[in-house]
Order: C-alpha cells, then sequence, then structure tokens
C-alpha cells in the first residue's frame, strides 16, 4: 500500500465543497473551520486514513487525480471544467501517443487534463500571447506532474509566417475569434484530424462553423453539457442546490478533403481544350 510522505501530494477531504490539495511538509500545518490539520499527522499513514484535528473532526487522506488539480488550480483565466473535458476526450478520440495542437493555453487545465491522457508517448504543443498567463499555467502544469509531456510557447498562430509544428492528431482552439485560426490549422492537421474550440458565445459558432466549411471541415457538431449533481439521502434525495450550469459551447469538426482542387484543375482543362 502507498505510504504518504514527505513532499507528496494530498488531498485532505472533509465534504465534498471543503477539501484542500496540498503537498505534505512535516513543518507545516493547515488552518481551517474544522480546527488544524498538521502535515506531519499524515506521513506514515496510507491514503484513504483519515485524521482528526484539534476540533474532534475528521479529514480523508485521499491521493489526488487529474480532477483535483483542475478543480484546484490558480485561476488565471476562465477554466475548461472536467464536464466539457470529458466530452472532449470521448468525441475527439484523444488516446497515448497523440500529438496534440492547443492554441491559447489560459490557465493550463485542458493542457493538464489532455497531457495526462496522451501521456507517455503523446506530447502537446500549447500556444499563447499572454506572459503572465502563461506563467500561471505553467505553475498549474508543474503541480499538476505532466511537465514532461507539454511545449508551451509564446505564439500567434494568426500572425505566425512559418508553422512551427505538423502531423497534429487534434487541435484545441480557445480564442475569442477562432475563426481566424482554422487555416492554418488546416495546414497542421494530419487528415481527418479534429478541431475542438471553446466558444463561450453562439455568435462565435456561427461564425467559426463558416469557417469550418468554408476550410472543407466536416461532421460538425456543436454541443453545450450541463452538470447537475444528486444529493442522494435516504428519504430525501433531490437535485442538489449547486451545480456547474452554463460554461461554454464546444465545437467539434473533423479535417476532410471536399475534392475542390480537382473539380477547379478539370474545369481548366476543359477551358483549354476549347
Amino acid at each position: 500500500m502507498d505510504k504518504i510522505k514527505q513532499n507528496l501530494p494530498v488531498l485532505f477531504y472533509f465534504n465534498h465543497s471543503k477539501k484542500w490539495l496540498v503537498k505534505i511538509s512535516k513543518k507545516e500545518s493547515l488552518h481551517t473551520h474544522i480546527g488544524v490539520i498538521k502535515h506531519a499527522d499524515a506521513i506514515g499513514k496510507e491514503y484513504g486514513e483519515r485524521l482528526v484535528t484539534n476540533k474532534d473532526k475528521y479529514v480523508y487522506l485521499l491521493k489526488p487525480t487529474i480532477y483535483d488539480y483542475i478543480m484546484k488550480i490558480q485561476h488565471g483565466t476562465q477554466i475548461v471544467y472536467p464536464k466539457d473535458i470529458g466530452y472532449i476526450i470521448a468525441r475527439a478520440g484523444i488516446t497515448s501517443g497523440q500529438k496534440i495542437l492547443e492554441i491559447g493555453t489560459g490557465s493550463g487545465s485542458l493542457t493538464s487534463f489532455i497531457a495526462s491522457v496522451v501521456k507517455p508517448r503523446g506530447h502537446v504543443y500549447t500556444f499563447d500571447v499572454d506572459e503572465n498567463f502563461m506563467k500561471i499555467a505553467e505553475k498549474n502544469i508543474k503541480k499538476a506532474g505532466v511537465s514532461k509531456y507539454v511545449t508551451q510557447e509564446k505564439l500567434d498562430l494568426k500572425t505566425a509566417k512559418k508553422l512551427p509544428i505538423d502531423g497534429i492528431d487534434v487541435a484545441l482552439i480557445d480564442l475569442g475569434d477562432p475563426w481566424n485560426v482554422i487555416p492554418q490549422v488546416r495546414k497542421i492537421l494530419n487528415g481527418s484530424g479534429a478541431i475542438f474550440a471553446i466558444c463561450p458565445t453562439m455568435n462565435q459558432l456561427e461564425k467559426l462553423t463558416m469557417a469550418l466549411v468554408e476550410n472543407e471541415f466536416t461532421d460538425i457538431e456543436s454541443t453545450e453539457h450541463i452538470l447537475r449533481t444528486i444529493e442522494a439521502r435516504e428519504g430525501k434525495t433531490r437535485h442538489s442546490f449547486q451545480g456547474i450550469g452554463h460554461t461554454t459551447y464546444l465545437c467539434y469538426a473533423r479535417k476532410v478533403f471536399f475534392g475542390r482542387e480537382s473539380k477547379k484543375l478539370k474545369s481548366t482543362k476543359n477551358i483549354g481544350s476549347k
């Protein structure tokens, strides 16, 4: 069984809304409304055991998952929530070993989650233009333990004269004007490669969809995902008063070839033969 040691991560779990993600340091203590939680008391225990505070309350010692890291990261921008990330991974078929492009790193929530899926053979290449956000994202990615599988770079793909990578399996776009990078993304994507764009408004979906059709993408799908939790208790189960409602719209599409070039070539030949 895994024993908790110095510098290992632990999620001190009291309930769904009160939990603390820490790196164990024997000299540190966490002061909370349920009492003092001494890090040293966790050392030597197994994940899953519990500690009792000086106020006679207890917390469970849980091993953090990538979900826990995402929900506890420092927010420099609005994050992409796991409810949306899960659908992105499933719909795009993201698996270990794939090469992923991300345009708009933000706080690094999506970056970290995707890196945890494509590792150890895959890699995420993420670009942003705001150095302050990039620093926050770098810290969050490191805290999630996936820095080895992520390459961060300051780059505006809309104005880049040279495309930095190619052979991408999936492109993830989190920009206010995603339609402006579709031509560049198409050049980088493999045939049948997928795009997922994160759009806060329906107007963005409209413009994006027009750009996708113009740039020869198909299987275009726009969705919204609402997460509603249930308070399950004997005799009084009900919907929770807390929940994550609308966060964003997602737009998915795949790169194909409409055959426009061959039609143009055929048309040119016909004109020349007259």
